[in-house]
């Protein structure tokens, strides 16, 4: 479903859509936020705006996060942010300060360089929890 906007009071998550491990992060995060604070789209049919050209390239390479207020975070602080909005405030506040927060943008380099092995392995736990 395409939408013409992103919703104003809404944080616009916008992830991979054909990334399996994106796939099942989403699935968490969605399963989380009980308030309904955030809005998780594949950037492939992500509306413009905000979609942009530049954004699209930097979207093939880490999710992104876009607060209601215009701020726009990448990566590892993306996670941090979606973290927050879930109510995980002051794990996400913490996380966010010198030098963990370069602990927690190394990790998300490293799932993200490894995100096909990550989607195979949790598409796996997926089918299994499933089945049973």
């Amino acid at each position: 479903m395409k939408i013409s906007a992103p919703p104003p009071d809404k944080a616009f998550l916008l992830w991979d859509g054909a990334c399996g491990f994106c796939r099942w992060c989403v699935r968490w995060v969605e399963a989380r936020d009980l308030s309904g604070a955030i809005h998780a789209l594949p950037y492939q049919e992500s509306p413009s705006p905000p979609m942009t050209d530049a954004l699209r390239t930097a979207c093939a390479k880490a999710v992104h996060l876009l607060l209601p207020g215009g701020e726009m975070r990448s990566a590892g602080r993306a996670v941090l942010g979606t973290l927050s909005l879930l109510g995980w405030r002051k794990t996400a506040a913490t996380l966010s300060l010198p030098p963990l927060v370069w602990m927690v943008e190394a990790l998300y380099r490293l799932a993200a360089k490894n995100r096909s092995l990550l989607g195979r392995f949790f598409s796996a736990r997926e089918e299994d929890s499933s089945v049973s």
